[in-house]
């Protein structure tokens, strides 16, 4: 029998973040009505320190999967990586048409092609101001202003009512590129009544207006007139491409070639100049080859790594490991941005290594934030005069922060939720509430791997880079039972074999005697004699070393 539609409205709306929230990154959030899922962004999140050899982290995504002929679309708010970096491999899972804007669509579908996924993924560029209906759901896309062009909030219309997600934003009245943000538009979806705003919670701590982009091009002006004699490195952030507009305008207007250097800065400026998102003027970019070509005082170079990240083109060129750049005294090296969170000893890292190459280096004033401080959060609450505010896009402070600002606006307290990961919030016009929980987690990318590696990898990992690894070969006969070779042991990480001779000829011993003894009781259990040889090896390394390697016995048939 064919399920009737629900004419009483009485279904609720379930909104479900998915990851995003107690961190900064992997943002996806989940929308529910009836039969019905949109998804709202799909991040990833960078490793922490402590996941050795793990490449990016993306969310765990079983919800979607075991609803997935419910999922209707993936909505994209903006093009960082936070929100779609995560989407080729999701789509292998969940493949559901990708809406977007236009640069989000262009940065979406460079990755769809490495990964060889445009074939199956569909595709639609939206603009601003227009609707597209998604089963239950229909959705708005607004203009916003956020630190990449072309970002968007969403006003998502539900038959519950309607929700304002506003994604990563800041109000810019005179951005670097296109408009400003449209707050005209969310006072008219404010006055027809919204049910629940999620905002972005990033700077609500920071009190006072977020100021605007083209402050920062006024210090570029006056730093590249400070240092006409000097060669002038920038970094900045591959996907701020008004920040690099305003770094090429100044380099134009101080008559200097541009290079830009970092595989992820050349291919978002790529994509940007082809979408028509960046001005270049004629003759101002060049070849990295090129450079040889202008003296010092005519070069610009914009590079990534402004985070100190290992394998970006200014930690290569700090570490002298850059195959066409190379620091000398006079350098100028300007960092565009300020260190994340927990960056700060690798930024401090390669500054040293820059001012011991001779380099000057400059942070002052070179970065605004892309993200809404208090006032600005504030302006939108007004706009918008949500029934319940939702607080996203943050660690747990920064969610308590903006909960702040909506109960001094008013805003009752049982009517704002700080979500975790997984949370169902069931709302109506009349009542909301947590209501059961969803799976959710990390899922780990290690090369092509993608979840394959997990917490028990995870420990072997961090015990080898603690204290190493010790192997014990021993070489048995199945059919008679004698040890026929070894034991060997080897050793790595653990300690510098030739200046511990007697340690490793001591343990030899040990595992001699034990194998020897197991074998003249009849015992030929491989698993029983790889326990006896672990533990007797792991007890004795202790009581000499005070060191715990990972033990790894190895028995041969020979």
């Amino acid at each position: 029998m064919k399920k009737q539609k629900n004419t009483e409205n009485t279904s609720k709306l379930q909104i479900i973040p998915l990851g995003g929230l107690e961190q900064i990154g992997m943002n996806i959030t989940a929308f529910r009505y009836e039969d019905s899922i949109i998804v709202v962004d799909c991040g990833l999140s960078f490793p922490d320190d402590d996941m050795l050899g793990i490449d990016l982290v993306i969310p765990d995504v079983t919800y979607l999967i075991d609803n997935i002929d419910k999922v209707k679309g993936f909505v994209i708010t903006h093009g960082h990586e936070d929100h779609i970096g995560a989407l080729p491999y999701i789509l292998k899972e969940v493949n559901a048409p990708v809406y977007a804007t236009r640069l989000t669509m262009g940065l979406i579908e460079h990755k769809l092609e490495e990964h060889g996924l445009m074939r199956s993924t569909r595709r639609k560029v939206v603009k601003f101001g227009q609707f597209i209906n998604l089963g239950d759901f229909r959705v708005e896309f607004i203009k916003t202003n956020h630190s990449i062009v072309d970002a968007a909030a969403l006003a998502i219309y539900s038959p519950a009512g309607i929700v304002v997600h506003t994604g990563d934003f800041k109000v810019d009245y005179t951005p670097v590129y296109g408009d400003p943000i449209d707050l005209q538009r969310f006072g008219e979806i404010g006055k027809k009544g919204v049910l629940a705003l999620l905002c972005d919670s990033t700077n609500a701590e920071r009190p006072g207006f977020t100021a605007s982009e083209r402050t920062v091009g006024a210090t570029l002006d006056t730093l590249f007139r400070e240092h006409k004699k000097s060669r002038i490195i920038v970094a900045t952030f591959a996907s701020n491409v008004d920040r690099v507009q305003q770094i090429i305008n100044a380099a134009y207007q101080y008559d200097r070639k541009v290079v830009v250097e970092g595989r992820s800065m050349v291919t978002v400026i790529d994509i940007a100049q082809k979408l028509e998102c960046i001005k270049v003027p004629d003759n101002t970019l060049i070849d990295i080859d090129e450079l040889k070509n202008y003296p010092d005082n005519k070069q610009v170079i914009i590079t990534t790594g402004s985070q100190g990240e290992s394998m970006a083109a200014l930690s290569r060129m700090a570490g002298g490991q850059h195959k066409k750049i190379s620091i000398k005294p006079g350098d100028t090296v300007i960092f565009s941005s300020t260190p994340i969170p927990g960056n700060e000893k690798s930024v401090t890292n390669v500054v040293n290594e820059l001012m011991m190459k001779g380099a000057e280096v400059i942070f002052q004033d070179v970065h605004v934030s892309g993200h809404a401080c208090q006032e600005d959060i504030k302006l939108i609450y007004n706009l918008v005069k949500p029934k319940y505010s939702v607080p996203v896009h943050g660690e747990y402070r920064h969610l308590i922060a903006q909960k702040e600002i909506a109960l001094k606006l008013g805003i009752p307290k049982e009517n704002t939720f700080i979500l975790k990961s997984g949370d169902i919030l069931e709302m109506d016009q009349n009542s909301a509430r947590i209501h059961g929980k969803v799976p959710t987690g990390a899922v780990l990318v290690d090369g092509i791997g993608v979840g394959d590696v997990g917490n028990v990898v995870l420990r072997d990992r961090q015990r080898l880079a603690q204290d190493g690894i010790v192997i014990a070969v021993v070489g048995i006969d199945k059919g008679s039972g004698q040890l026929v070779s070894g034991p060997t042991i080897v050793s790595r990480g653990f300690v510098y074999v030739k200046e511990s001779d007697e340690l490793i000829e001591d343990a030899t011993d040990l595992v001699l005697d034990e194998v020897t003894e197991v074998l003249s009781r009849g015992i030929t259990d491989w698993p029983k004699i790889k326990n006896l040889i672990k533990d007797i090896l792991s007890d004795f390394i202790w009581k000499k070393t005070k060191r715990r390697p990972m033990i790894l016995p190895i028995i041969m048939d020979n």
